[in-house]
């Protein structure tokens, strides 16, 4: 019985019963969503969507992020805020007495939540179609939530079921506003799972596993593994195999920006200039091309489902962080020049996290740069210095750089504070 099992597994967790490394992991996840949280807060997506809702909010009890202090209701400050830990967080203030032991044990419970019914169902339920980290969002916020709430063995089987019916997110809607919607939708539909199963709210208890349950009708036509990864919660972590991204785009792209990064890099060592590229090749794992093959991105957002802009201001700025995928930057005519001279290749013998850059440079002379892991993945983890970079580097965008750095020393401390609340009005 999966949905119990999660459910007992859950209540059951203590922070002294977390390994020192996972409460390593939970705190730079939590770090870094902040980061994320604040660096986002203004872009379109966001303000439109604030703009939309705010005749509709609450009572004002949970911080929007990167706002200059402004608060809302806490269903919309998780809708507004993100994943998981949005929920978490909008609750921890509402609530206004946890702690970040606290916070950290509840997260750590979303996210293995979040990712072990993830695994189960991988991949033919991202295959047909489904946003993975939406459709499985909402049942860790429940949990997340739950957690935070106490809530009891058989109440937290049902917020997992209530849940699991919000089930949201398409990948067809990937470089539209709506992307960004679902994993706020998901955060706040936990959050209101959580609370509906605290008041006695009920749903079936074999929610998760049961032949017409959630596993089963998103699977795709597959057969869901949740024996397997429910049976491994509190044994393997997946929260130690979280990797954090460096560039604010889709993940695939990564290793060709990563590539393209250190060409710049070398072609400044060598005096070469840009205006001496006649052409790039970029050979890629297909899936590259699936999810980021947009040729001629019209505005930031679709440059994120870019790999070619993401080539093209790599290898231009030798960086690729949120200024770099600004509508302005997109389409901007020197970028839109070097990006229009890529040529990209997929292969399967590639590894998801591999690719192979060549410019040639007019004359005869050519650069070359194999990645075999992108900066970001396990293999090459962010360090704590390159998070800090990260976080300063897009929350400067929105609070100025001192702000920014405020913010981050502030986020590190989350999970040590005996009173998170007061820490996260701060921020």
């Amino acid at each position: 019985m999966a949905t119990k099992a999660l459910a007992a597994w859950t209540v059951n967790l203590t922070p002294s019963s977390i390994p020192a490394s996972v409460q390593q992991a939970a705190k730079r996840s939590l770090y870094n969503y902040v980061s994320c949280a604040i660096g986002g807060s203004n872009h379109p997506t966001v303000t439109k969507a604030h703009d939309a809702l705010e005749p509709f909010f609450g009572r004002p009890t949970s911080t929007l992020y990167g706002s200059g202090g402004k608060r809302t209701d806490a269903q919309h400050a998780a809708l507004l805020n993100g994943p998981v830990a949005s929920a978490l967080l909008a609750y921890a203030e509402y609530n206004g007495s946890v702690s970040g032991p606290e916070i950290l044990c509840a997260l750590t419970a979303g996210i293995e939540a979040s990712c072990k019914l993830g695994l189960a169902v991988w991949p033919e339920h991202y295959d047909i179609g489904w946003h993975i980290t939406s459709t499985t969002g909402s049942i860790g916020a429940a949990v997340a939530v739950g957690k935070l709430m106490k809530l009891s063995e058989d109440q937290m089987a049902h917020a997992i079921g209530i849940a699991s019916v919000q089930v949201v997110g398409l990948r067809e809607m990937f470089g539209s506003d709506t992307k960004s919607f679902h994993p706020g939708r998901a955060a706040q539909g936990g959050l209101l799972a959580a609370v509906l199963a605290e008041k006695g709210y009920t749903s079936s208890e074999s929610a998760i596993e049961a032949k017409r349950g959630w596993a089963n009708v998103v699977a795709g036509g597959g057969t869901p593994q949740l024996q397997k990864y429910v049976g491994e919660l509190g044994q393997k972590w997946e929260i130690e195999a979280n990797a954090f991204k460096p560039f604010p785009c889709g993940i695939v792209c990564h290793p060709a920006i990563d590539a393209a990064i250190q060409l710049h890099h070398e072609m400044e060592r060598k005096q070469f200039s840009l205006k001496q590229i006649e052409k790039i090749e970029l050979v890629v794992h297909p899936l590259v091309i699936e999810l980021t093959s947009k040729r001629k991105p019209k505005d930031g957002l679709e440059g994120k489902f870019s790999v070619f802009h993401g080539v093209a201001v790599g290898l231009l700025y030798g960086k690729a962080g949120p200024a770099q995928y600004a509508d302005e930057v997109v389409q901007d005519s020197a970028v839109v020049s070097l990006r229009d001279q890529v040529d990209a290749e997929s292969k399967k013998s590639l590894a998801a996290d591999e690719t192979y850059l060549t410019v040639y440079l007019k004359g005869g002379d050519k650069l070359e740069k194999h990645i075999q892991h992108a900066v970001g993945s396990l293999e090459v983890p962010m360090t704590h210095e390159q998070l800090e970079e990260k976080f300063i580097d897009q929350a400067a965008l929105v609070l100025g750089a001192e702000g920014a750095k405020r913010a981050s020393g502030l986020a590190w401390k989350i999970g040590e504070e005996e009173d998170v609340a007061a820490v996260l009005t701060k921020i």
